[in-house]
């Protein structure tokens, strides 16, 4: 099938030849037409095939077929969990959109708005736009989404895990009723359906694989390894391997930024990106990235959402997520577009109940090697009960509580510190307990990551009450604890 016997115009074949696209991907194939046809879907594609064309092309020929306004306003709005997924819809929308009279802006926090602000009273057909910032400047009356006809949920699952769902609530109230509605995900649950089912219209369902599943063309590897060694194995598979583009995924900020440190001192040249870097470090890095200046780049899970590295070869997890679809999102980001990849994960004792939930996940057993000259050691025996002291024995070692008073031993595993790095008016991300539903069919709760529900997280002195679930806005029900997350 060509792109042509989708019924998309001439304008838009020239800009997919441009780009080189000779055939489109099964999600375009079954999305294109009945969104030519004005209705309602609901997509679910891995990451990596195309979703993105999938409503771009379509919505930009809805949107030049029709008379427009004068003063531009927003016709269509593509809402994104993250900066860098709206930045990378955005640079899909120009360039699909290169031979339309169409204009388009994109707007996320971590920048200076004022360019932003005049971009939308300079008037756009199409916004593209994380919900923090889209509320702010609309606060601001630097927008008005009264005449939207279109609306995109892009990543709709990753923007539940952030706790996005009471902002995309507010969204939908200030639009038009009668519209277009278009929600795309990675990933299926039935709460993104109940979501669905909240807005949208008769909508088509469009499966283009089955749920929760690794891309095809990436071969996955698994090294049993201790913890202690897996950064000097890691530079031994990019030094021997001669690696030029490797991602490295790790849980948390700290250890990404550790991880990168090293990497630089063994003459790796490598960056981290996450949620407490700079937008401009953020792009920075992903630059250096991509154009070979910078041969690793070490990452968060908040990357593994809107990150578009063109043939990468190689995506290591240096820890396994704690969260099974995750692992999928991670892997995705190679052997995309028809390209093949490879990807690695690093396990060690503690992080074998992670393996099966992901498992359970793919429906497929993931063979565990063991790297020569990193044997692992034989595996820690687990925690016996002490046996009570008499009364005339040792006191047991408390620790220290500071002016709130309460001592003793700390009760409860502790967790990843969870953080919420406030609204700047871009994309809200939760470390630790990740607001929005709790996935069915993979998410799991393991004894290698997350916090039991009722324990506050982080290190605390004293004896102060419980913070219990501050942070990003929570709805529906819990999910577990995905440990020190962006």
């Amino acid at each position: 099938m060509s792109f042509k016997s989708l019924g998309l115009s001439d304008s838009l074949l020239h800009a997919i030849t441009k780009k080189g696209y000779t055939e489109p991907s099964p999600i375009q194939t079954k999305a294109i037409p009945p969104i030519l046809e004005r209705k309602d879907i609901l997509a679910s594609a891995q990451t990596g095939t195309g979703k993105t064309a999938g409503f771009t092309l379509p919505m930009l020929q809805i949107l030049s077929e029709s008379k427009q306004p004068k003063r531009r306003p927003i016709r269509a709005l593509v809402l994104t969990p993250t900066r860098e997924l709206a930045a990378q819809v955005y640079e899909n929308v120009k360039e699909y959109s290169e031979f339309l009279s169409i204009e388009s802006t994109v707007i996320f926090g971590g920048v200076n708005q004022n360019p932003q602000v005049r971009a939308l009273r300079n008037g756009v057909d199409i916004l593209v736009a994380t919900p923090g910032r889209l509320l702010d400047l609309y606060n601001q009356r630097a927008l008005s989404l009264s005449q939207v006809e279109i609306l995109v949920l892009d990543e709709a699952d990753r923007m539940l895990d952030m706790g996005f769902l009471r902002d995309i609530k507010k969204i939908l109230a200030l639009m038009p009723g009668k519209r277009q509605n278009l929600l795309f995900s990675a990933t299926f649950s039935t709460e993104i359906k109940q979501l669905a089912g909240s807005f949208m219209t008769d909508p088509i369902l469009v499966e283009a694989t089955p749920k929760n599943t690794a891309a095809e063309l990436v071969i996955q590897k698994v090294y049993h390894v201790d913890k202690v060694k897996k950064t000097s194995l890691v530079t031994k598979l990019i030094s021997q391997g001669n690696w030029s583009q490797v991602l490295i995924f790790t849980r948390t900020k700290h250890a990404a930024n550790k991880l990168s440190e090293k990497l630089t001192k063994n003459g790796i040249a490598s960056l981290a990106i996450h949620g407490n870097k700079s937008q401009g470090a953020r792009t920075k890095a992903l630059e250096g990235f991509k154009n070979g200046t910078t041969r690793v780049l070490v990452a968060t899970d908040i990357a593994a959402r809107g990150l578009d590295i063109p043939l990468l070869p190689h995506v290591i997890n240096f820890e396994l997520p704690n969260v099974s679809e995750d692992y999928v999102h991670r892997i995705g980001r190679t052997g995309r577009a028809g390209a093949s990849g490879e990807a690695i994960s690093l396990v060690s004792h503690d992080e074998h109940d992670l393996v099966h939930g992901i498992e359970k996940l793919l429906r497929q057993k993931l063979q565990i090697e063991v790297m020569e000259g990193y044997e692992p050691s034989a595996a820690p025996p687990a925690p016996k009960d002490e046996p009570r002291r008499s009364s005339g024995g040792r006191k047991p070692d408390f620790r220290k509580g500071g002016s709130g008073g309460g001592q003793g031993p700390r009760s409860g595993g502790q967790g990843g510190q969870r953080r919420t790095d406030g609204r700047d008016g871009g994309d809200r991300r939760t470390e630790g307990k990740s607001g929005g539903f709790r996935k069915s069919g993979g998410g799991q709760r393991s004894s290698g990551g997350g916090t039991p529900r009722g324990n506050s997280s982080g290190p605390r002195s004293g004896g102060g009450a419980p913070r219990g679930n501050s942070g990003g806005q929570r709805s529906g029900n819990s999910r577990p604890n995905k440990g020190n997350r962006d």
